[in-house]
């Protein structure tokens, strides 16, 4: 399976003063014998059940909270180690398994309604955090036990994301702000963003939302410093919590970025000692088929 890996700019990120983000990212990596990460997303609870946007396209899907009792974040996490039961290597299980606790919280919580920025947002956060795993076709099957697991439809969130990617690569820096005097299925569900957090509607803020507005700017090529800005107005968002999240996102890449290599040094070394402690083994079993050989040799000379 061909790697699946998002194109999002860690340089670009770094770069950029005026996008900042905020995951109050926590370190706690490398040693010797386990390479972990961790950090930390401040989200909230509650909601569940669906019902059809009528006002726009088919890619809005939005979550009531309807019922009373969710599941708890227990419940959550046993949902995905039951739907992916193989062990996940300590650096991305570590992150992974404070993510899905914090994103339960942000999935429950009585605003929250699921729109494909959202979803660019996690694809881009996840396909970053678990680049360079050692099978792509175990990363979609975690990444689909992980979504699986919120109650939620990974396909949904593969198949928005990419629609989003798609339209955001033939804008420009004014076409992108410009989406509400434009028809289309993407400028309907920016539409309908922009009524919902103007006070018309259930929204609910969230650092994968972020996220998602950055990786729309990157892929039409509108990073000038005025564009977040222009567009967070667009789509009546908060920018100081957007330039806040973003630099925390850049932070926690270049975190993981730097356990990774710690990670790979220290599989390199491994390997190398593996390589050196074999390298005696095999001399002695070249010299005793060797002298074997011989004293085949002698008994058939005899």
């Amino acid at each position: 399976m061909a790697a699946v890996t998002s194109s999002f700019s860690l340089s670009t990120l770094t770069q950029s003063s005026q996008r900042k983000l905020t995951l109050s990212s926590s370190p706690r990596f490398v040693n010797s014998d386990s390479d972990s990460f961790r950090f930390r997303l401040s989200f909230s609870s509650h909601c569940v059940g669906l019902r059809a946007s009528n006002s726009v396209s088919k890619m809005v899907v939005r979550c009531s909270s309807s019922v009373s009792d969710p599941p708890t974040v227990s419940e959550t996490k046993l949902n995905f180690l039951e739907a992916y039961k193989r062990p996940i290597p300590s650096i991305y299980n570590s992150v992974l398994q404070e993510l899905i606790v914090q994103q339960h919280l942000m999935r429950y919580k009585r605003s929250y309604t699921y729109d494909p920025v959202f979803a660019l947002g996690f694809v881009t956060v996840y396909d970053q955090l678990m680049e360079g795993y050692p099978s792509d076709e175990d990363r979609d099957a975690i990444f689909k036990a992980y979504i699986k697991a919120l109650n939620e439809d990974p396909d949904q969130y593969r198949v928005d994301a990419q629609k989003l990617e798609e339209w955001a690569r033939g804008q420009n820096s004014t076409s992108l702000i410009e989406f509400s005097s434009r028809e289309g299925e993407v400028e309907g569900v920016l539409k309908d963003i922009a009524e919902r957090a103007g006070g018309k509607g259930d929204f609910s803020y969230s650092r994968f939302f972020a996220v998602g507005l950055f990786r729309l700017l990157e892929l039409a090529n509108a990073m000038e410093p005025t564009i977040l800005e222009k567009l967070c107005g667009a789509l009546n968002i908060n920018k100081r919590s957007v330039d806040r999240d973003l630099d925390v996102y850049r932070n926690l890449l270049s975190k993981l970025v730097q356990a990774k290599e710690l990670l790979k040094e220290y599989i390199d070394r491994e390997k190398k000692k593996r390589e050196e402690r074999a390298e005696p083994q095999q001399a002695n079993e070249a010299i005793t088929k060797c002298v074997g050989q011989e004293q085949f040799s002698d008994m058939i000379t005899r």
